[in-house]
């Protein structure tokens, strides 16, 4: 492994097993209450959620199949606080690439040694990716666990594909956070921006369904690549996940670039 990013990966292992003990806290926290609720489908069953505002069933996926297993977890685990999670951490992970660390002055020491900036850049991004790996990895077993523990019934090759969703929504804006924090080399710019796109992005894609003068939108929003292949109840969609994978890839090029290319005051 190469040096840069082992070292990467060292900065990087508290905010990881944080991150990792604090998402998987959290999904076993709300998968916790699935018996109780596929215990009273009356109480929580799909006339009971009619009830809710139109615009909050919206941005929850809808609410489908609440009772069920599938439901549940699309709903309250891969729909929204399970991306939205991902996207948190990755975005810190990506700005600590080199918004962080130019702001705090150490980024000129490190530009300064026999080390290419395209390279610099480039294994900076796979600590960032190897590192969401791991996340992933560890949470994807714990949601395999937890669904088998409260009889979920949800098949491991679904819950993978929703894994593998989320991991991807994450690396893209740990890319997009990287690649702005390389243009600027300003934290606060870079998080406003991942920010602006992430809500945006998932208001967009997830109201733009029934709200036919925001619809056009969709295709922009890369929240669309991940919940329009609604991986749960069909599994993988390859297409959609590619391009994501692509734009992560366009956004890590464009950070190489816009690094290489400006003066960092060195």
């Amino acid at each position: 492994m190469p040096a840069l990013v082992s070292k990467s990966l060292r900065d990087y292992r508290r905010t990881l097993a944080g991150w990792t003990i604090g998402i998987t806290a959290f999904f076993g926290l709300y998968m916790s209450f699935y018996p109780n609720i596929a215990k009273n489908p009356v109480l929580y069953g799909q006339a009971a959620l009619a009830k809710f505002p139109g615009a909050m069933r919206d941005l929850m996926g809808g609410l489908e199949g609440f009772t069920t297993g599938v439901g549940y977890l699309h709903s309250l685990v891969y729909q929204l606080f399970g991306p939205m999670l991902f996207v948190a951490c990755a975005a810190i992970l990506g700005n600590r690439a080199i918004a962080q660390p130019e702001e705090s002055g150490t980024l000129e020491l490190t530009v300064t040694l026999p080390i290419d900036r395209r390279r610099l850049v480039f294994e900076r991004f796979a600590a960032l990716a190897l590192g969401m790996l791991g996340v992933a990895a560890v949470t994807f077993l714990a949601v395999w666990a937890m669904t088998a523990a409260t009889d979920m019934n949800v098949a491991p090759g679904r819950i993978l594909a929703g894994h593998a969703g989320v991991l991807l929504l994450g690396l893209f804006f740990g890319a997009l956070a990287l690649a702005i924090g390389a243009a600027t080399g300003r934290k606060a710019v870079a998080m406003a921006v991942v920010g602006v796109v992430a809500v945006g992005g998932y208001v967009i894609e997830s109201m733009g369904r029934n709200v036919e003068a925001i619809a056009w939108l969709r295709w922009v929003s890369p929240f669309h690549y991940y919940l329009d292949g609604r991986p749960l109840y069909q599994g993988l969609p390859a297409g959609d996940y590619l391009v994501l994978a692509g734009a992560t890839v366009v956004l890590l090029l464009t950070a190489i670039l816009a690094f290489d290319r400006r003066d960092v005051g060195v």
